[in-house]
């Protein structure tokens, strides 16, 4: 980290990529990258403070009314702010309206830290993905028009192909494993300023044989029941998995590493 202007705080805003999952703890609470962040940064400055404001489920609008103005209010050092994947992958979208809720936000959260960090968020392959791939890249495009705009930094992870691999993914085939937040973490530290530790775009390990068609096919029924029918229920009844949850620190107090 840049020695002539250490960072002493760091707020995040977001949804379920920001809260952690599926980067689980044994005490059955999720880590993920932005608290990885955070012990990085408390290791190199003494007094440092975090609050994780971010609930999955969060669409951008939520996040705008919920998040914003209390993470704006807290002043700190660097704020990051990643949303609008949940409301792209629905299925009605009005892309345009959540590109302008977005742009609010940044507008709200730029003037009141040092640094602002956006993201063009990961995604992986698949059919699901592919259908709102364009939209995504719409919402990419506006990140880097609002980070240029408003001297914010992007974080390049839809760019980077090891987070295309599918053994970066859990499960439900939307949050990253451990292994996938360890690399969003060290990305985001790159970005500002921190020496590198690896490589967090190296590829992995060459895989054994593809699976058989019996194995995926297999593994698509059991996603399907396990996690895309109770996701597509929540759709159709109006809930979210986010709803009466807080956040896992509301406060920006000390962190210990």
């Amino acid at each position: 980290m840049d020695a002539n202007a250490p960072y002493t705080s760091f707020v995040a805003v977001g949804d379920s990529f920001t809260e952690g999952m599926s980067d689980l703890q044994p005490d059955g609470t999720y880590r993920g990258w932005a608290d990885l962040l955070a012990a990085r940064l408390a290791a190199t400055q003494p007094g440092f403070r975090y609050a994780n404001l971010a609930v999955r489920g969060k669409l951008i609008r939520q996040i705008l009314d919920e998040q914003v103005d209390r993470a704006a209010a807290m002043e700190a050092d660097v704020i990051t702010l990643v949303g609008g994947l949940n409301d792209a992958i629905r299925p009605r979208c009005d892309m345009g309206r959540v590109c302008g809720v977005l742009e609010e936000a940044v507008a709200r959260l730029a003037p009141n830290c040092k640094q602002l960090v956006l993201m063009r968020s990961p995604g992986r392959n698949g059919s699901v993905m592919e259908r709102v791939r364009p939209r995504m890249e719409q919402l990419f495009a506006h990140v880097d028009d609002l980070a240029a705009r408003h001297g914010a930094l992007v974080v390049d992870l839809y760019g980077a192909r090891v987070l295309s691999d599918v053994r970066m993914w859990d499960d439900d085939r939307l949050h990253l494993t451990p292994e996938g937040h360890r690399r969003v973490c060290e990305a985001v530290w790159q970005v500002l300023g921190g020496a590198p530790e690896d490589d967090w775009m190296g590829a992995l390990p060459p895989t054994a044989a593809h699976p058989p068609w019996f194995t995926r096919r297999t593994a698509d029924i059991r996603f399907a029941r396990t996690h895309l029918l109770p996701w597509v229920h929540r759709r159709l009844t109006g809930r979210s998995s986010g709803d009466g949850r807080a956040p896992k620190r509301p406060e920006l107090l000390p962190y210990d590493v």
